[in-house]
């Protein structure tokens, strides 16, 4: 979405063109990616762990696992979060590979996520 905007923009303003680089969005994907991450990560703990969707543990397993009942669960949607939304931002969205691998990722994200 911003390659379309700034491939725009660098029409009239050159310093632009540097975002048709792939090296720079992949940077700036993976920066994107980092600070949602760390923005939302505190946010969604609270909110699973406040709806009580957590880990059960059973009693036959160690005891050192006793101490993760209660851990929220569907940590990889933080991860498939940060994947989509960098993906939509920096990504050629015209490249139909895009796509592909974005449906793919999360697919797969998702079916890893949900089984239970």
């Amino acid at each position: 979405m911003l390659l379309m905007f700034t491939t725009w923009l660098s029409e009239y303003i050159s310093f632009f063109s540097v975002f048709n680089y792939i090296t720079l969005r992949a940077v700036l994907a993976t920066l994107t990616s980092l600070f949602l991450g760390l923005i939302l990560g505190p946010i969604m703990i609270r909110y699973l762990s406040a709806i009580k969707f957590g880990q059960s543990v059973r009693d036959d397993g160690p005891q050192s696992h006793l101490q993760k009942t209660g851990t929220p669960t569907m940590g990889g949607s933080l991860i498939l979060t940060g994947i989509t939304s960098t993906t939509l931002l920096w990504a050629d969205l015209s490249n139909r590979y895009v796509w592909v691998a974005l449906l793919v990722t999360l697919s797969l994200g998702l079916s890893d996520s949900m089984m239970i």
